[in-house]
């Protein structure tokens, strides 16, 4: 789980919109892509996200 307040600050790298954790993941709702967490860290890169519906 990532620390709330680390997860306040952190935003999706393409839209620049809020994220929310959802698993073993971050989403965002306005991209439509979740950028895993691996051992506890987010990789949030564009070419590591997944798209989602």
């Amino acid at each position: 789980m990532i620390d709330e307040a680390l997860l306040k600050l952190l935003v999706c790298p393409k839209s620049k919109a809020p994220l929310k954790q959802v698993g073993d993941e971050l989403v965002c709702d306005i991209s439509g892509l979740a950028y895993p967490i691996v051992d506890g860290i987010p990789v949030l890169l564009i070419e590591e996200a997944r798209k989602i519906s």
